[in-house]
């Protein structure tokens, strides 16, 4: 019984559910079209907006490693380390949309079976800033884009109308969406922030609004280390600093946690994966938790920055994968996904011991009985 890699997401038939996220390596049209030639499924842009931003001066991107027999960890290099984050204050694309235009069109042209996403911003408080939004997704589309993904979620723009402040609002999470789905051809994607108390809520707004589909997580709002040596942080312009993201294998278990909220609450909706990918042991995660592709960034920069050897692995695991389990009629990713979106349950339904009461937190429990008060020596 032979295996099948290919996927249909939003009505977009991938060759496999593999893609290379928006970020640094997915920058430019030579890139785009190594990772096509690599073998990844699909391709999601550098975030594509009106106009160029500037970024930081230095370094946009650095990784923090850890140490195998210590707790220490460091954006130096050394030996004996392992991979432990990413960590970037990158903003959008720096190239205005007229210099990506004809470059998606060169894309598309030399890859035309391939799946080009298109990433787009804008801001959302005035007519002029939703325009932009019906700009961008018309123009994108009409270069020959195969769909498109709003980005409400890069954790470091400074104004309150754009990225992750639009993904921590509800209604403007509804409200650019719909003006998306107002001259949308083609399905269109809502990249959430992490950074949000019930990120079910900000989904359904996005789904109400009309999204056909959620990516999450980007990475998460956070500050590099300080060097015990310098006292400076590991990452900074001339001594300051200021929040970024924080990304890579750190924050796999924090994404799954926030994509299994959302694949419970909606599980007839559509989710692609992303946070900590560095091989199919860890996409599996999140095909089992109900997502029907994956994007992997922060393996693939340190890979030839497009990750050649990332996507071989992971197209060759996952057919490892189905081989294995033949036996049980699994040729594609649909015959096992979301088989485990449901054993996740609240705390109050993990059994107890037997014999044992639980209350939920109430009634004493956890705390010393109230007739043995507790006393404090001195000093203590």
């Amino acid at each position: 019984m032979s295996s099948d890699l290919s996927v249909v997401f939003t009505g977009i038939r991938f060759p496999n559910p593999f893609l290379l996220s928006s970020a640094p390596p997915t920058e430019s049209d030579s890139n785009i079209m190594r990772a096509f030639d690599a073998g990844w499924g699909g391709v999601v842009t550098k975030t594509i907006g009106m106009h160029p931003v500037v970024n930081v001066k230095g370094p946009k991107t650095r990784f923090t490693a850890a140490d195998y027999h210590t707790p220490h960890l460091s954006m130096k290099r050394r030996p004996e380390s392992v991979l432990h984050s990413s960590w970037n204050w990158e903003l959008i694309s720096d190239k205005s949309l007229d210099w990506w235009l004809p470059r998606l069109e060169k894309i598309k042209k030399a890859f035309p079976e391939h799946v080009l996403i298109a990433s787009i911003m804008a801001g959302s408080e005035s007519d002029e800033e939703l325009e932009h939004w019906r700009t961008l997704t018309k123009a994108v589309q009409d270069a020959g884009c195969d769909g498109i993904e709003l980005n409400f979620s890069c954790p470091h723009m400074d104004r309150e109308d754009m990225g992750s402040n639009v993904g921590k609002s509800a209604r403007l999470c509804t409200l650019v969406n719909s003006v998306v789905k107002e001259v949308a051809r083609v399905p269109f994607w809502c990249k959430l922030t992490p950074m949000t108390t019930d990120i079910t809520i900000e989904a359904e707004a996005a789904f109400a609004g009309g999204a056909h589909a959620i990516s999450s997580s980007n990475t998460f709002t956070s500050l590099p280390l300080v060097d015990p040596d310098t006292l400076e942080f590991e990452m900074n312009v001339e001594g300051y600093v200021s929040t970024g993201g924080l990304g890579g294998p750190a924050i796999l278990p924090i994404s799954l946690a926030k994509m299994a909220q959302m694949t419970q609450r909606f599980p007839d909706k559509e989710f692609s994966g992303i946070g900590g990918i560095s091989n199919f042991e860890h996409a599996l995660n999140y095909f089992l938790l109900g997502c029907g592709t994956v994007q992997v960034c922060t393996a693939a920069m340190l890979d030839q920055a497009i990750g050649p050897n990332v996507i071989r692995k992971l197209k060759e695991d996952m057919s490892a994968f189905l081989a294995r389990n033949a036996n049980r009629g699994w040729t594609k990713l649909d015959d096992f996904r979301g088989l485990l979106r449901n054993r996740i349950v609240p705390q109050s339904q993990i059994k107890r011991p037997e014999g044992r009461d639980y209350h939920g937190g109430h009634d004493a429990e956890g705390y010393a009985p109230q007739d043995e008060p507790v006393t404090v020596k001195e000093g203590e």
